[in-house]
């Protein structure tokens, strides 16, 4: 009789499965050569087993994570496990498959053996911050097809049996514009891959290859029984929603988007039959991302404390039609993917907010707000290039005001770059890093507040890439609380002409010039007119609110010298403004 793997062991693998995913993670930041890797950390790291399941992650980029398992079974797919060897390393990057986002986003997958026997793949994916292309950064926000925006990777091998492929590196070296940047983060990722083999390696050594291929089979089951029992728990039925993303200037009118979640006792079905065709730019996001946005919905609304493996996504099923803004085709540009994938995620949320209350917010800024200021050092004739993202302003829970100054959810792990750096490393100074407490948002429960940040170059010339998005419709509220704010831009040039936008393309800077990015405030939840009068007190007190919106909008009365709430005339105008409302 066949002898189960007890359960103790099976957790100390897990723990140590989880471990070495963590170490990869570690390893890669401080190896790494480009600002957007060590210091926002746009990667994600993870094990698969020699399926292709995923089995452990370290907690990075939530929209980078739910496609790892796409790339490792294009690589299966392609090579076989007989045409794969110890010391290979697997590069991708196409969106339609196992890059799963933008050629920027690239994955490097190794299959571990022990012994000759295939146990699993370590893989990960950072985004490199010059890979060609048309514009400086590789990222552009008008391309019309995939060919304009840098090398393309159809998972090919970049180490054979150990040995780096000189032909395939000096392919990159000739294709970038920082290269030695690139090729750094490049060897960083594939050195990172082999500190997490060698981990895996180890475990076999201690406990044997059968007992960790049998642990990795019952981490899938757990994963799988967590997120049944939760789902069960969940509402079920059919639940929709549909709104309208940004046109972001390639249409004359919004793209709708719709979203069909059906709950049953076992699975979660989101269906986004009825969402409009592709947008004849870079915005469109594809099925493996889409997939992903996914799966950080069915985490929230399940237990996002357990560990995450490919158990935990089982019973979730995503169905598109083809060629919508969620499902683009080669050869579509995909370089501002987030976008859609933002709103896929956006319009699931709404449609589950009212009805799975203790776990969803009210909508949030959305956009990972990308941006690159860049151009040519004044000093060096060197390229300069600072990429990163934006935070912003999330929705108000049912129990708790919405957080402030907060990556967006696809963005989840990671962080914006210190200040410190932006100016040690690039010739910009910060006049201004401060939130954005603009009316909106309000509600029982407030939204969180945006940010301003303001770059003054302090270069002969430069330039900006931007896409702001949720600049158009901006983030809903739930219960009565009111819509936040909207994303955008400002360019302020040295005479003082102001222009706002929310999409410019490698957009021409000089000296003193001043970029200004202003992202949204979050939504509401529940009538403003609920809120305890000490709590908009202390938002007036905070300058949050101003004393005129708080009578206006919450029907609070402050006297302006004591800073004190009349709540007799709170009453009365509360019943006012009751009547007016209803």
């Amino acid at each position: 009789m066949k002898r189960k793997l007890d359960p103790f062991t099976v957790e100390i693998i897990r723990n140590g499965l989880i471990a070495a995913a963590e170490e990869m993670f570690y390893s890669l930041a401080r190896t790494s050569h480009s600002p957007v890797i060590y210091e926002v950390l746009d990667y994600a790291c993870g094990l698969t087993d020699r399926k292709a399941r995923l089995i452990a992650q370290a907690n990075g980029l939530p929209g980078f994570l739910g496609t790892l398992t796409f790339a490792v079974q294009d690589v299966l797919n392609k090579f076989t496990e007989k045409n794969l060897f110890e010391g290979d390393v697997v590069v991708t990057n196409t969106p339609y498959g196992g890059g799963g986002s933008h050629l920027s986003d690239v994955v490097l997958v190794a299959p571990i053996f022990y012994k000759d026997a295939l146990v699993g793949f370590s893989v990960n994916k950072a985004h490199w911050t010059e890979i060609g292309g048309k514009d400086p950064g590789s990222w552009t926000t008008n391309s019309t097809e995939i060919f304009q925006e840098g090398l393309h990777f159809p998972c090919v091998k970049l180490f054979d049996r150990g040995k780096e492929i000189d032909s395939l590196v000096d392919m990159i070296d000739a294709n970038s514009r920082l290269p030695d940047q690139t090729i750094g983060d490049m060897r960083a990722q594939a050195a990172s891959l082999q500190v997490a083999s060698n981990r895996v390696k180890s475990l076999c050594e201690k406990y044997g290859v059968k007992s960790v291929l049998e642990a990795m089979e019952s981490i899938i089951a757990w994963g799988l029984s967590m997120t049944k029992h939760h789902i069960k728990k969940l509402p079920h039925g059919t639940f929709e929603a549909e709104q309208f993303m940004d046109n972001y200037g390639f249409s004359e009118k919004s793209p709708k988007v719709r979203a069909k979640i059906t709950i049953t006792e076992n699975e979660l079905i989101v269906d986004f039959t009825g969402s409009d065709k592709a947008l004849n730019g870079p915005v469109n996001t594809t099925y493996p991302m889409l997939s992903s946005a996914c799966r950080t919905m069915i985490r929230a609304i399940t237990d996002p404390h357990v560990e995450a493996n490919e158990g935990c996504f089982m019973p979730l099923k995503v169905i598109v039609p083809k060629g919508t803004v969620f499902s683009a085709e080669y050869p579509s540009p995909t370089a501002t993917y987030w976008e859609a994938a933002g709103y896929a995620q956006d319009v699931a949320w709404r449609a589950l907010a009212p009805v799975i209350r203790d776990k969803l917010t009210a909508g949030h800024f959305l956009s990972v707000c990308a941006t690159i200021v860049g151009g040519v050092r004044d000093e060096t004739g060197e390229t300069w290039l600072l990429v990163e993202p934006q935070a912003g302003g999330w929705g108000a829970g049912t129990n708790k005001d919405g957080e402030s100054g907060l990556v967006c959810s696809i963005d989840g792990e990671t962080y914006i770059m210190p200040v410190e750096i932006q100016e040690t490393r690039y010739p910009i100074v910060v006049d201004q890093f401060s939130l954005n407490t603009a009316p909106g948002g309000a509600g029982r429960r407030r939204g969180g507040f945006g940010l301003i940040r303001d770059y003054r170059i302090v270069n002969s010339n430069a330039f900006a890439t931007i896409i702001f998005g949720r600049n158009q419709h901006p983030p809903w509220g739930v219960d009565g609380g009111l819509d936040g704010t909207t994303n955008f831009v400002n360019i302020i040039s040295s005479d003082g002409r102001s222009s706002k936008t929310a999409r410019l393309t490698v957009h021409p800077l000089g000296r003193g010039d001043i970029v200004r990015f202003v992202t949204a405030v979050g939504g509401g939840y529940g009538n403003p007119l609920e809120r305890e009068p000490s709590l908009v007190r202390d938002d007036v007190i905070s300058d949050y609110v101003s004393i005129q919106q708080a009578r206006d909008t919450y029907g609070v009365v402050i006297d302006p010298d004591t800073m004190e709430v009349d709540h007799s005339k709170t009453q009365e105008l509360r019943r006012k403004l009751s009547k007016t409302v209803a």
